[in-house]
């Protein structure tokens, strides 16, 4: 399969509309199940209580939003070097999620702390860098909403992504790098985890869930985009006559 010929917005358009519901149906499983693990099977942690159940969202939100601002910019570049055009409708669908799950992990982390350090926020590391990653995906939003010409404001987002990606590892190593309140990961590719199975079972589905989730909203949204920035073109022009026919059936 040439995969290459995806790249175009109206080959991705129709493929975007078939993995929808895949996602979405994936998705919910997950989440579903993870859920149901996390507040129902596993046991109470013996240190923090049912506090620790925060975990759940809040670790999978932490990964989703490192993970899509990495996306983000590999799409910037791409768009960058290539200048094809649905890189940076790409980078526009991402965004919203992207800073949805950012502000997620902090919040959760504000209600995870409280019962746990005493505090709902403290200027450490991983938080403060977490705060500037939220940042980031509100800075991008607000630039290439502030440029009318979309092929201009596409360069011009790639580029604040681009700067900006040096914020994931400094989020990522922060609690390795610096004296933190903050704790250690749970599960490394080295060491692998310090949880017990079920907790980690839970929170990976639950984090699965979320990446499902991510994509299909992503897959949806960029849809909406693809029309709205092509609606010159001839194929989106005849899409849009055939609707009004389909409906009426």
């Amino acid at each position: 399969m040439n995969w290459f010929k995806f790249s175009a917005p109206s080959t991705f358009y129709p493929l975007a509309g078939r993995l929808i519901p895949w996602f979405a149906a994936l998705a919910a499983l997950f989440g579903g199940v993870g859920l149901w693990i996390g507040l129902v099977v596993a046991p109470t942690d013996f240190q923090q209580g049912e506090a620790y159940r925060i975990i759940f969202i809040h670790v999978g939100a932490a990964w989703m939003s490192m993970f899509i601002y990495l996306v983000m910019a590999f799409w910037g570049g791409m768009g960058l070097a290539f200048k094809t055009r649905l890189s940076g409708m790409m980078t526009e669908a991402l965004a919203p999620t992207g800073t949805m799950f950012a502000f997620l992990s902090l919040w959760t982390g504000a209600l995870w702390g409280r019962p746990t350090w005493g505090a709902w926020w403290i200027w450490d590391a991983r938080l403060t860098s977490s705060l500037i990653l939220l940042f980031l995906y509100i800075g991008f939003i607000a630039l290439t909403r502030a440029i009318d010409d979309p092929r201009r404001a596409d360069r011009a987002g790639a580029v604040l992504l681009l700067v900006g990606v040096v914020n994931v590892p400094i989020i990522y190593f922060s609690v390795q790098w610096w004296n933190t309140l903050h704790q250690p990961a749970s599960l490394s590719v080295g060491k692998g985890s310090s949880m017990a199975a079920i907790m980690l079972w839970g929170m990976l589905l639950c984090t699965v869930a979320m990446w499902m989730y991510s994509i299909a909203l992503t897959l949806a949204r960029v849809r909406t985009i693809i029309l709205v920035r092509e609606r010159h073109t001839d194929w989106v022009r005849a899409l849009l006559a055939a609707l009004p026919a389909q409906n009426s059936r």
